[in-house]
């Protein structure tokens, strides 16, 4: 027979609160399902559903977002057949990184007209999107060569995507070559050029990744794109465009990372806050274009396979979440140059998501969630408010050149580096998990340490925001750990019912910092343990065992190993009311959940002789 489901009674947000006080057995609620972002809103893990909330959309109904890929190859041959394999492939556009753009990592595209010319042979414009990514040194340039290259075309049929972003590129070279006033009368001049040309896709880029791998919150990442797009409204309102015109001149870049509910959030919550900028200038609101991609700072070179899964949440989020078009780095993009294989699991990773999933279908499908939409209010609050302030200093260009922007970020930077530390923001097969002697996966060629910029010079100057990887001081510590051949011995005490669960928890602990932690069988008395220790070669030791072994048997061990020649003694466990006892029994440290397990490496590096090996920006 059929389901009736109109005979069942709804269910109330009363009804399902009973059920979860049966799962907090008497915990306080506000404990246990309310979570604090770093933004520093609240959001409640039960909210009622908005029923009567209106969809939020970007896309037209049904309709996929383009998959794009990134071509930086810096021969123009090798990015042609890149191209050419990813049209074939189901690509729908790229992302063309030139070598001058700030975003090119040491690779990208030559400049020369002949060789732009080669990497793009065979391509048909009107079929597809180009997006171009080149820095203020050649962006003009480049797009005025694009335009005049493809000037057969009928312009209006060509989606060239030409990513005018002055703001973007001062923030990143922390300097430029002219004042604001004369660089955004520049950027007026340029898209008043292209416009004569009947080019009609956005041509100015709102562009908030380099915040974002600098550390920046969604937030934040929301109002300095915010800022940075009226600037450019005014710029080329300025020029002589109409504000309608200026508008739909304008696309923005989000960043699509691990936290599936934010990411999904963060392009319904960017419309919102665009409808009401352009409500507030007296013109109808009609949705910008907007293109994410998948975080920088989220990718790890250690188990760098972990970056699929990664790369697959941003990019589902990214795509229920409204976005027109979206770039998966492939997932050995921290490793140096992909290869074939790597770009084409980047690609597959959305079509699987719309040719199979077909989660393109539904138009904003989080539309009446409550989570959802008390996310994306607060988000777009949270946002509006820090695009105020940024206002109130005089705009995005006055924030970077006073530094007031640099520390908003850093702050965030900072207390988000401190959860990486403690493991409070686990990164699976680098804090957790970790995999010592690991295969690599192969790349075209390794990545290319950028030099440190010189010391600034031009009309206009700020400190450049510097992209970081969440990973990078863990990786670090392993490539030197890994190098020197470093070791912990494990004192297992007690039966393998004891000393088990530390044990695994220690060993993971170590070998994040690239300290092998090889297993055994425990030891029963501490002279095997001792003779143990000594035919290891190690300096280190850490104990490991229940806390009822350790209160009968843990000074006695850590001074048998400290007559033994051991280094340094740590204890998997906190010491409670025997840290005095311990300590003087030679105990130097203890390794528990939460506590700054970076801080510890780096000291057991030292303790080893370990030079420090910190690089400089990727």
């Amino acid at each position: 027979m059929d389901l009736d489901l109109a005979s069942f009674p709804p269910a109330t947000r009363a009804d399902w609160l009973k059920l979860v006080e049966g799962v907090l057995k008497g915990a306080p609620y506000d404990k246990r399902m309310l979570t604090r972002t770093a933004d520093g809103y609240t959001l409640d893990a039960l909210p009622e559903r908005r029923r009567e909330a209106a969809a939020i959309v970007g896309r037209r109904a049904g309709a996929s977002w383009k998959v794009i890929a990134r071509i930086d190859h810096d021969d123009p041959a090798a990015a042609n057949a890149q191209l050419l394999e990813d049209l074939d492939g189901g690509a729908d556009g790229f992302s063309l990184v030139f070598a001058s753009a700030p975003s090119a990592g040491g690779f990208g595209l030559p400049v020369r007209h002949e060789e732009l010319v080669q990497a793009l042979k065979g391509v048909m414009p009107e079929l597809i999107t180009l997006r171009v990514e080149a820095g203020q040194y050649q962006g003009r340039d480049i797009a005025l060569a694009l335009a005049r290259l493809f000037e057969a075309q009928d312009p209006a049929r060509l989606d060239i995507r030409f990513g005018l972003d002055p703001i973007g590129d001062f923030a990143a070279l922390g300097a430029a070559p002219i004042e604001w006033d004369a660089l955004s009368a520049r950027l007026g001049q340029t898209v008043a050029t292209l416009r004569a040309r009947g080019l009609v896709s956005p041509m100015v880029r709102a562009d908030g990744r380099l915040h974002h791998a600098t550390g920046a919150t969604d937030a934040q990442e929301l109002a300095a794109v915010l800022a940075t797009a009226i600037a450019y409204l005014r710029a080329l309102e300025a020029a002589g465009l109409s504000l309608e015109d200026a508008a739909g001149a304008i696309e923005v870049t989000l960043t699509a990372d691990v936290d599936q509910f934010g990411t999904q959030a963060k392009p319904r919550a960017f419309r919102q806050l665009w409808a009401a900028a352009l409500s507030a200038c007296g013109i109808e609101a009609k949705p910008v274009a907007i293109h994410m991609e998948t975080a920088w700072r989220s990718l790890t070179r250690r188990d760098p396979h972990v970056n699929l899964l990664r790369g697959t949440i941003a990019a589902f989020a990214a795509g229920v979440g409204g976005a027109d078009s979206v770039n998966v780095l492939p997932y050995t993009q921290a490793l140096g140059l992909p290869d074939a294989d790597a770009r084409r699991l980047a690609r597959n990773t959305q079509i699987i998501l719309i040719e199979e999933s077909h989660l393109h279908r539904v138009a904003d499908p989080s539309a009446g969630a409550g989570a959802m939409e008390e996310r994306t209010e607060k988000l777009a609050a949270a946002a509006w408010e820090l695009f105020r302030q940024i206002e109130r200093e005089g705009g995005m260009v006055e924030s970077l050149t006073s530094g007031a922007w640099q520390r908003r970020v850093a702050e965030a930077r900072a207390a988000r580096t401190k959860d990486v530390a403690t493991r409070r923001l686990p990164i699976t097969g680098t804090s957790e998990f970790p995999l010592l002697g690991e295969a690599v996966p192969t790349v075209l060629a390794p990545a290319r340490r950028v030099a440190a910029a010189p010391p600034s010079e031009g009309a206009l100057l700020c400190e450049p925001l510097t992209a970081q990887r969440l990973a990078e001081p863990f990786e670090h510590l392993r490539d030197a750990a890994e190098a020197a051949g470093a070791r912990v011995f494990l004192a297992d005490l007690g039966t393998a019912a004891d000393f088990t669960p530390r044990a695994a928890f220690a060993r993971s602990a170590f070998e994040a910092g690239g300290i092998a932690a090889p297993a055994n069988d425990g030891f029963a008395d501490t002279a095997a343990l001792a003779a143990a220790f000594r035919e290891s070669g190690a300096r280190l030791v850490c104990l490991c065992s229940s806390d009822e072994v350790y209160a009968t048997s843990a000074a006695e061990a850590a001074k048998a190993l400290r007559q033994a020649g051991a280094a340094a003694i740590y204890l998997a466990g906190r010491p409670g009311e025997h840290e005095a006892d311990w300590r003087a029994a030679g105990i130097d440290a203890y390794l528990y959940a939460g506590g700054d397990l970076l801080a510890l490496l780096e000291e057991a590096h030292r303790r080893l002789g370990i030079p420090a090996t910190r690089e400089g920006s990727e």
